[in-house]
C-alpha cells in the first residue's frame, strides 16, 4: 500500500498546483501559457488543405461522449431505434426477395460471371439504383437504415447483387449531386440515374495513389476549347484509374483529379485543388478498360483512363464555383457511405454463415453426435453468434445516426474496420465447421464464395491496416477530443493576442479535464466502478456493463491526454500505440451499440469486447516509451489488477446452442436475411433438414435405448430400424419421419463434382 499512499500524495500536490494556476489567470497566462503557446505554435505542423478537409469532414456523434470520459448514457438510450416505413418494408419483403431469387450465387459467379440480364433489368426497373434519390427526381428516397437493410439482405444471397446495388447508392455521382450539384445537373442526371438509364461509377483510385488518395497524380488544366461548335472555358484532363466498381459498364463516370489554372483564367490561384466532375462514357478520349477479377467476385470492376480529354467547366459537380472542393466533398460523403455499405454487406454475409452453418452443425453427425455439440465446434459457433450480433448492432445504430443527420467520420471508420474484421472471423469459423464441404465449389456450397471474397471488404474504402493504424485514433484524437481542436485553432489564429487568450482558455480547460479524468479513473478502479451513476431505465443485468464502460471511458480519456503530452506529434508515427488506442475507442463504441440493442447474445459479445479493450490498454502500457510514466498510468488505470477475463465457456455454450436449433434468438440474429423456401436450394434444404433432424432425434433416442436394453439387435442402422418397427418401438409414421430426415441430411452434406473440364464444353 506504500505506493498507493505516495501516489495519492503526488496527485493531491499536483491538483493543488493546478488549482493555483487556474485561480490566478494573470500569473498563469504570463509565466505558463505564453511560453507554452510559443512552443506549441512552433511545433504544430503545417496542415495542407486536403488534410484540413479530411480532419474537419463529417460530424462528431456518440464517439465524442466516449472520448470525453463521462458518457451520458441517457443520450444513447434516447437515440431512436431505426424503423422501416411501410413502403420500405414492402420493398424489402417483395422486390428484394424477387431479386434474391434472380441472383442465384452459383449461376451468377460460374455461368454468367455477372448478374443475369434478367436481374439487371429488374434492378433498373424497380428503382434499386435510386434508393437514395428523392422522389421528386424519380427515386425511392429511402432512409439510410432501409438502404442498409436492402444491402444486408442481398448480401445474404449474393455479393454481386449487393455490390451492384450498394455502389450507386453510396459514394458516387448520385450522392455528390444531391449534396453539391447544381439544380440543372440534378434535374438532368438524377431522374436518369433513378430509372437506370445511367449506370454510375466513381473513379478515385490511381496506380500511384491508393490509400493515399489525396496525392492522386491525375491532372486537369483550365483552358479554352471547342465544344458543340463553340469556344468555351473548359479543362483538359489526363487520368489513369483502377479498381473502379461498375466501371466497365458505366455510362456516367464520376472523376476525381487535381485541377490547375496556369493561365489564371479563373483567378489568381494556380493550384486549384482536387476537383470532381461528371464525364459521360461516350466523351471523346475516354477509355473504359476491361474487367478486374477480384478473388472470383464477378461484380463489374475495372480500370479507365484518358489523355488530354477536353470537357466543359460545367461538368464539375456543382459547377465552376466548386472547382478545388472535391476532397472536402468526398470526405463528407464518405463518412455517410462508409457507414452503410460495407457494414451492411459484411453483416448480411455473416448472417448467412451463422444461420446455415448452425443448422448444418445440428444436421451433420459424427461419432453418433451432432457436430454442433462438440466443444470445439461450440467455440467456433460462439464466436460466430457473438460477433454477428455485435456487427448487426453496430450496423443498425450507425445507419440510424445517418438518418438523424449525422455524418460521423470517425464512427464510419470504426464500423468499416471492425465489422469487416469480425466478418472475416465469422466466415473463417464457418469454413472450419463445414470442413470438406466448405472447400468444394459448386451450387451445394453456400460459403466458399464468401470465403474467397471477404478480403475485398477488408481492402476497399480505406485498407483496414491503414484505418486502424492511422485513421480511427489519429482523426479521433483531434476531431472528438473536447479541447485539442480548439487549441490548434487558437495556435493558428493570425491575431496572436487573441490566439493566446483562446489557447489559455482551451489549455487550462484541457488540464482540468485531464486531472479530473485521472482522479475519476483511479476512484472507479479502486471501487470497482460500483458507485457510478447510470440511468434507471436500463435492465438490471446490464447495469455493471454501463458502469465498467464509464470507467474505461475515463481511463481512455486520461491515457489519451498523457500520450499526447508525452509523445506529442510523435504519437502519429507510433502507429502500434495509436492503433491500440483506436481499438479501445472502437470497442467502447461497439459495446455501446450492443447495449442499445439489448438481447441474450449480448453478454458473451460484451464480455469478449471488454476483455479485448482491457488488453488494448495493456498493450499501450506495456509499450509506452516512458517507463516511469507507464508505471504511473498502470497504477491509475489498473491499481487492483485487470477486471476482465475471457468469457466463460458456459456462456459461450449458451450462445452456440441457440444457433443449432430453431429459437427466437436465432431468428432475431438472422432477421431480414434471405431464406429460400425450397429444398432444392442448399440454404433452404438446411432449414428443412434442421426441422426434420429435431423431429427424428427423440425417435433415434428411443431406438438407442431399446438397443442398450437388449430389446432389439442389429448390425447397422437399417437393421436396428427394422427391428424397432417390428417390435413396435416406433410406428409406421415415425419411420417416415426418420426417412425424411435421412434424405434431407444426405442432401445437405452432399458435395458437388464435375466433368474433367468442369462443364465448360457443355456450357459452350
Amino acid at each position: 500500500m506504500g505506493w498507493l499512499i505516495l501516489m495519492l500524495g503526488f496527485l493531491i500536490m499536483l491538483a493543488g498546483i493546478v488549482g493555483i494556476l487556474v485561480c490566478v489567470p494573470a500569473i498563469r497566462q504570463r509565466w505558463v501559457t505564453a511560453p507554452l503557446f510559443k512552443i506549441y505554435r512552433r511545433l504544430l505542423p503545417i496542415m495542407s488543405q486536403t488534410e484540413r478537409d479530411a480532419l474537419e469532414a463529417g460530424t462528431v456523434w456518440w464517439e465524442g461522449e466516449l472520448f470525453a470520459g463521462k458518457p451520458d448514457w441517457q443520450t444513447l438510450l434516447n437515440y431512436p431505434q431505426p424503423r422501416l416505413s411501410a413502403e420500405e418494408q414492402n420493398f424489402l419483403d417483395n422486390e428484394v426477395d424477387t431479386l434474391c431469387h434472380l441472383a442465384d450465387d452459383w449461376q451468377t459467379t460460374h455461368r454468367h460471371q455477372d448478374l443475369s440480364p434478367e436481374a439487371w433489368a429488374y434492378i433498373k426497373a424497380r428503382g434499386f439504383l435510386g434508393m437514395i434519390i428523392p422522389k421528386r427526381y424519380g427515386g425511392l428516397e429511402f432512409s439510410a437504415y432501409a438502404h442498409s437493410q436492402v444491402v444486408a439482405k442481398l448480401a445474404s444471397r449474393s455479393s454481386v447483387a449487393a455490390v451492384s446495388v450498394m455502389v450507386p447508392n453510396s459514394l458516387g455521382p448520385a450522392e455528390l449531386l444531391l449534396h453539391y450539384g447544381t439544380e440543372a445537373q440534378r434535374e438532368y442526371y438524377l431522374p436518369r440515374l433513378a430509372r437506370g438509364e445511367e449506370i454510375p461509377a466513381f473513379a478515385l483510385t490511381s496506380p500511384q495513389a491508393g490509400s493515399d488518395a489525396a496525392s492522386i497524380p491525375d491532372v486537369g488544366f483550365v483552358c479554352k476549347g471547342m465544344w458543340n461548335g463553340q469556344e468555351v472555358l473548359g479543362m483538359r484532363v489526363t487520368w489513369e484509374k483502377r479498381y473502379i466498381t461498375l466501371g466497365p459498364i458505366c455510362t456516367l463516370l464520376g472523376l476525381a483529379f487535381r485541377l490547375y489554372d496556369p493561365d489564371h483564367l479563373l483567378g489568381e490561384t494556380e493550384d486549384i485543388g482536387i476537383t470532381c466532375a461528371l464525364v459521360p462514357r461516350d466523351t471523346p478520349g475516354v477509355n473504359i478498360g476491361r474487367r478486374h477479377w477480384p478473388l472470383n467476385a464477378v461484380f463489374q470492376n475495372g480500370p479507365n483512363w484518358g489523355e488530354d480529354v477536353f470537357m466543359p467547366l460545367d461538368w464539375i459537380i456543382g459547377g465552376p464555383k466548386m472547382a478545388g472542393q472535391g476532397w472536402r466533398m468526398l470526405m463528407e460523403c464518405l463518412a455517410a457511405g462508409r457507414s452503410i455499405s460495407l457494414p451492411a454487406s459484411t453483416t448480411g454475409m455473416a448472417k448467412l454463415a451463422v444461420r446455415a452453418t448452425g443448422g448444418y452443425a445440428r444436421v451433420r453427425s459424427q461419432f453418433k453426435t451432432p457436430i454442433g455439440k462438440f466443444e470445439g465446434i461450440e467455440e467456433a459457433l460462439t464466436r460466430m453468434g457473438g460477433y454477428t450480433y455485435m456487427m448487426d448492432a453496430a450496423r443498425m445504430m450507425t445507419a440510424g445516426a445517418i438518418d438523424l443527420g449525422e455524418k460521423p467520420s470517425v464512427v464510419s471508420a470504426i464500423v468499416k474496420y471492425h465489422v469487416t474484421e469480425m466478418g472475416r472471423v465469422v466466415v473463417n469459423d464457418a469454413m472450419d465447421v463445414l470442413g470438406g464441404k466448405g472447400i468444394c465449389l459448386g451450387p451445394n456450397n453456400f460459403m466458399a464464395r464468401a470465403y474467397q471474397q471477404i478480403p475485398i471488404g477488408i481492402t476497399v474504402e480505406g485498407a483496414n491496416i491503414l484505418t486502424r493504424s492511422l485513421i480511427i485514433f489519429g482523426q479521433g484524437a483531434i476531431r472528438c477530443h473536447p479541447y485539442v481542436l480548439k487549441e490548434m485553432a487558437a495556435a493558428r489564429n493570425t491575431d496572436r493576442d487573441q490566439g493566446l487568450l483562446e489557447f489559455d482558455r482551451a489549455l487550462w480547460a484541457h488540464v482540468g479535464f485531464a486531472v479530473k479524468n485521472m482522479f475519476r479513473s483511479l476512484g472507479m478502479a479502486l471501487t470497482g466502478s460500483h458507485f457510478v451513476d447510470v440511468p434507471e431505465n436500463i435492465a438490471t443485468e446490464t447495469r455493471r456493463y454501463y458502469q465498467q464502460l464509464t470507467r474505461f471511458s475515463a481511463a481512455f480519456a486520461f491515457l489519451t491526454d498523457v500520450s499526447m503530452i508525452v509523445l506529442g506529434g510523435g504519437l502519429k508515427r507510433r502507429e502500434k500505440l495509436s492503433a491500440r488506442l483506436g481499438d479501445i475507442l472502437s470497442l467502447m463504441y461497439l459495446v455501446s451499440a450492443t447495449l442499445k440493442r439489448y438481447a441474450p447474445l449480448m453478454h458473451w459479445a460484451i464480455w469478449d469486447a471488454m476483455f479485448k479493450a482491457q488488453n488494448a490498454f495493456e498493450g499501450v502500457l506495456a509499450n509506452f516509451p516512458s517507463r516511469s510514466v507507464a508505471w504511473l498510468l498502470r497504477r491509475v488505470i489498473f491499481p487492483l489488477g485487470r477486471p476482465y477475463v475471457v468469457p466463460a465457456d458456459a456462456l459461450g455454450a449458451q450462445v452456440a446452442q441457440r444457433l443449432i436449433a430453431p429459437s427466437p434468438t436465432r431468428d432475431r440474429l438472422t432477421h431480414s436475411m434471405f431464406i429460400p423456401k425450397t429444398e432444392e436450394d442448399i440454404v433452404g434444404a438446411i432449414e428443412h433438414a434442421l426441422e426434420a433432424t429435431l423431429a427424428a432425434e427423440p425417435l433415434e433416442a428411443r431406438i438407442r435405448n431399446a438397443q442398450k436394453d437388449g430389446r432389439i439387435q442389429g448390425r447397422n442402422a437399417a437393421e436396428l430400424l427394422a427391428a424397432a418397427r417390428v417390435t413396435g418401438i416406433i410406428g409406421n409414421g415415425e419411420v417416415d419421419v426418420l426417412a425424411r430426415r435421412d434424405a434431407l441430411r444426405d442432401r445437405v452434406i452432399r458435395v458437388d463434382h464435375f466433368p474433367q473440364d468442369f462443364g465448360r464444353e457443355a456450357e459452350a
